[in-house]
């Protein structure tokens, strides 16, 4: 009788803790504290985002921190504003909950935000626009390193001159503001310009051949994008003969074939932002509209010319080289 009492005893305490355990692995006893996920689109201005690699690592630290989901998406065609708007479009109505944007050009991109509703909080990267869905802004002022570009070129080179100024396209976005800065500080030193757009693949290597020829001298090449300073730079720097007619080759960008070239000589000087800053910013005020944590604002970023000297400056080193 004692022997049957322990077996039901030891059946019993056998199956209280199987019930413990099957409650303990679902969530009808401790239930785990859900972890919200954000979901954010980003869309940049360009076909590829070769460029962004410092601006992708602040963008995936922000993306931990603060429990975001990014979709990063290029353009399927290069400077086309309208496509641009219709993947704000697309985002919206598949679930972002908040959209960062790198307009294609500033100014039409207002014009599309005046006239149309998108149904998502953006994040503009650029200036803080009057539009109500649009809840911040991550600002470069590319006027202002325009005019750095333009300072280093008059104070290192000589007027007589010639400037080749390079852009896939000189007349829209960062690269037009670019020009513009860059072009006034030109002509105020009396400096004379040439403003060579991206034709064709052979467009500047046709130009940079031209300085050989006899009676030709030489000349400055100052690139307003990430892409042409890397094509000039690759150019110069794979002839002996053009780097003795190319008195001053000066770019933007941060990459890391751009900063070896700089720190080769092939490249005087470049124009650089914290990247890494404008991504981390962007995706915090995309949490911050979509939780409604913060009035409108705007994250200005500085710009900073270097040359090959300040490459392993203590002052630049976490903006170039982002720990991953």
């Amino acid at each position: 009788m004692r022997k049957k009492k322990e077996l039901v005893l030891w059946g019993i305490l056998c199956v209280g803790l199987i019930l413990l355990y099957l409650l303990s692995s679902t969530d009808w006893i401790i239930k785990e504290k859900e972890v919200e996920v954000y979901p954010v689109s980003l869309i940049i201005s360009d076909t590829s985002d070769d460029d962004y690699v410092n601006f992708r690592k602040g963008v995936d630290q922000a993306a931990v921190e603060y429990n975001v989901d990014v979709s990063f998406i290029t353009l399927y065609e290069k400077d086309n504003l309208a496509q641009q708007m219709e993947l704000v479009r697309r985002e919206a109505a598949d679930g972002a909950g908040a959209v960062i944007l790198e307009p294609v050009d500033e100014l039409e991109c207002r014009q599309y935000l005046e006239e149309n509703t998108y149904g998502t909080p953006i994040i503009l990267l650029g200036e803080l626009s009057p539009d109500e869905e649009v809840k911040g802004a991550v600002h470069m002022d590319w006027t202002a390193a325009g005019r750095k570009l333009g300072e280093a070129i008059t104070a290192e080179q000589s007027p007589d001159l010639p400037v080749w100024i390079f852009a896939d396209n000189p007349y829209i976005g960062k690269a037009g503001e670019m020009k513009q800065g860059l072009t006034e500080v030109l002509e105020k030193q009396g400096f004379s310009y040439t403003i060579v757009p991206r034709g064709t693949d052979d467009t500047y290597r046709s130009v940079i051949e031209k300085t050989v020829y006899p009676g030709s001298g030489t000349a400055v090449v100052a690139a307003l994008d990430f892409a042409s300073t890397a094509e000039a730079a690759e150019i110069v720097g794979g002839s002996s003969v053009y780097g003795k007619y190319i008195s001053g080759l000066y770019g933007v960008g941060m990459m890391p074939s751009l900063l070896d070239q700089l720190d080769k000589g092939t490249i005087r000087g470049l124009v650089v932002t914290n990247q890494f800053d404008a991504g981390y910013f962007a995706v915090k005020k995309a949490v911050q509209a979509i939780e409604k944590e913060q009035e409108r604002s705007q994250l200005s970023l500085e710009s900073y010319y270097i040359e090959k000297d300040e490459l392993r400056s203590k002052k630049y080193e976490k903006m170039l080289y982002p720990i991953d």
